[in-house]
């Protein structure tokens, strides 16, 4: 009789030099550990000869991931693979930052409630109160750290140290408006995610709605992408856009522009969080 207890799902994301073989003794591995391949993705990048590989799959035969994990190695020895193997059960530990523009947090709180992202929030770190109660009736934890020029250095370590504390595998900028440092970014490569609108470099700085308002732009955006020490020019995970025309205020420039930051940043993070991300030099693979 078949069991009701459904096998795990494991995820196992790669990548290494292009060459002929790499998929044939993917496959070959997870047949010899009866596992069912149930999604797979693969791509090839001519600009660095990088070959990306990401496979869902079941092992039907009770096999755990350390197994999987610890058999691997020969087959990563043989095609200088990098590999990481997943357990899709488990939800990503997330902390998200904020400042004093709600609307992604919000969203996130909203998707994180309804199970629609396979996070788990750890924590809201703000340098204001504003969004507090906001955090707190949702049942998470807040921590307010305010910020000045002098105290950045220790603000941010308490920021690694409660994310530390925490467990936390990915920090989510959700419209914190503060810069962070590079020996920081350092510790997080390819775990900070952050959101800002379309119109860089064009409209840097304060109040970008407004003044593209003022310029007459037609179509609005956000761009999702990995932190590094170069501002907001990290890898690009996703973009949106929206058409605007003449007879929308600046107001309405704003709130458009607040909806689809929100949508953008849930899709990246629920693709990170899938792992369905690598990174290809200062590019991202998303498969889908």
């Amino acid at each position: 009789m078949a069991s009701d207890v459904q096998a795990p799902t494991f995820i196992l994301v790669l990548s290494c030099p292009d060459q002929i073989g790499v998929v044939a003794d993917v496959a070959a591995f997870l047949v010899k550990h009866n596992c069912n391949i149930i999604e797979s993705g693969q791509f090839s990048d001519p600009d660095n000869g990088l070959f990306f590989l990401r496979n869902a799959f079941r092992p039907l035969s009770g096999v755990n991931i350390e197994t999987l994990r610890a058999d691997f190695l020969s087959v990563a020895a043989r095609h200088e693979i990098q590999a990481q193997f997943f357990d899709a059960s488990q939800r990503v530990k997330t902390l998200v930052l904020v400042s004093k523009l709600g609307h992604c947090l919000n969203d996130l709180i909203f998707r994180h409630t309804t199970g629609s992202l396979p996070i788990d929030i750890v924590g809201v770190i703000s340098n204001h109160t504003d969004f507090e109660q906001l955090t707190r009736s949702a049942g998470l934890a807040f921590d307010c750290l305010p910020i000045k020029p002098e105290t950045k250095a220790a603000q941010e370590a308490q920021i690694q140290k409660i994310a530390e504390a925490r467990g936390a595998e990915l920090i989510v900028l959700a419209r914190y408006m503060q810069v962070l440092s590079g020996d920081f970014c350092g510790k997080w490569p390819g775990k900070i995610i952050n959101i800002h609108h379309s119109f860089l470099p064009s409209f840097k700085g304060a109040q970008p709605y407004q003044r593209a308002h003022a310029r007459g732009v037609k179509l609005i955006g956000a761009t999702a992408h990995y932190v590094t020490d170069d501002l907001d020019e990290g890898p690009i995970i996703e973009q949106g856009v929206q058409r605007v025309q003449h007879a929308m205020t600046a107001g309405d420039f704003v709130a458009s522009g607040r909806d689809v930051e929100a949508v953008v940043l849930a899709r990246a993070v629920k693709w990170h969080a899938e792992r369905r991300i690598l990174l290809s030099g200062l590019r991202t693979v998303v498969f889908p």
